[in-house]
């Protein structure tokens, strides 16, 4: 195992010591394995909240600020943070207006969330908790009851954030985060395993020429295994398997090409060109596309499409000025 670390029973809380160095603008606490905007709480406005294990960066750490989240909670790598942590980055960002817990169905992630939600409550906190369970590739697979939340996890922060900015009520905003969920999917392909440091050895394995098809972001099993194909055949597969699930023709999308953590940028654009004549051929229209390594699983090579049908609602909302240490713009 080669990487860039001190040990591996470190890994998280130098990471965030630092992000701390990095993003002053932030408070970050690592051994309470928090992060929030530095502005927080902030008075009337609804306060979001998300989490996970770590080794999906810049998910979700780097995206806390004005705009999307108001705090993170990393957990180990590829583990569920615990409820206290939950908890103290839950009050830490609470004001008048409630907090929503933006959660990735998996079933750690779910019962720790609800757990914290429940102490809140305790303290006089209201907290509704919204799921992401974008994933298509399958259904009950390894660590979680039904669709895994992958890659729309970001569309839905990113909305979210911004209708809490302007303003709305509790029950808005996750009304919201709700539609967006409803309205994306996700499908991802690896091309090589990652390797989790304090496991020291690769999460799976993969023959020469082989690739998984709808793998998981902390290396789960997917459909199936094939021979390695090209960026088209990737693409098309991944968007087919969208489409047969949400339909997309006649569609204006948000269109996310995510990188996996060891895919370089130039790979990804030849994705994103692939993605491109795929929905012109359906007659599709992505309205906005981001490219890039968004929701990451360590250094695992790969691409995994993710879509949002929007509507102008909510394009105005993905529009609106973002400003965290992996998403900015407008402000």
């Amino acid at each position: 195992m080669r990487k860039l670390i001190n040990a591996p029973s470190d890994v998280v809380a130098d990471a965030l010591r630092g992000l701390a160095a990095a993003h002053p603008s932030l408070r970050v606490d690592p051994e309470a394995g928090t992060v929030v905007r530095a502005d927080a709480p902030v008075a009337g406005k609804v306060a979001l909240v998300s989490g996970g294990g770590s080794g999906h960066e810049p998910l979700h750490a780097g995206f806390v600020g004005f705009g999307m989240l108001d705090a993170a909670v990393p957990g180990e790598v590829f583990t569920s943070p615990t409820p206290d942590q939950i908890l103290a980055a839950t009050l830490a960002v609470a004001g008048d207006a409630g907090v929503v817990h933006i959660v990735k169905n998996y079933t750690g992630d779910v019962l720790n969330f609800r757990m914290a939600a429940e102490l809140a409550d305790d303290e006089g906190v209201q907290v509704e908790q919204v799921l992401v369970d974008d994933d298509v590739a399958v259904v009950d697979s390894t660590y979680t009851a039904g669709r895994r939340g992958t890659g729309a996890t970001l569309f839905v922060e990113k909305i979210a954030g911004a209708v809490a900015e302007d303003g709305a009520p509790l029950a808005a905003v996750a009304g919201v985060a709700r539609e967006v969920n409803e309205r994306s999917r996700s499908f991802g392909v690896a091309l090589s395993p990652s390797t989790v440091p304090a496991a020291g050895r690769p999460t799976f394995e993969l023959a020469d020429g082989e690739m998984e098809l709808g793998i998981g972001i902390h290396g789960e099993p997917g459909r199936e295994r094939v021979k390695a194909g090209t960026a088209k055949e990737i693409v098309d597969a991944s968007l087919g398997a969208i489409d047969a699930d949400m339909p997309l023709t006649g569609q204006e999308l948000i269109v996310l090409v995510n990188g996996m953590g060891g895919t370089p940028l130039i790979e990804q654009y030849i994705a994103a060109g692939a993605v491109a004549d795929w929905l012109a051929g359906h007659r599709a229209t992505a309205v906005r596309t981001l490219v890039g390594p968004y929701v990451t699983s360590l250094e695992m090579a790969g691409c995994m499409v993710s879509v949002c049908r929007v509507t102008p609602e909510l394009l105005r909302f993905w529009d609106a000025p973002v400003e965290t240490p992996a998403l900015r713009w407008g402000r």
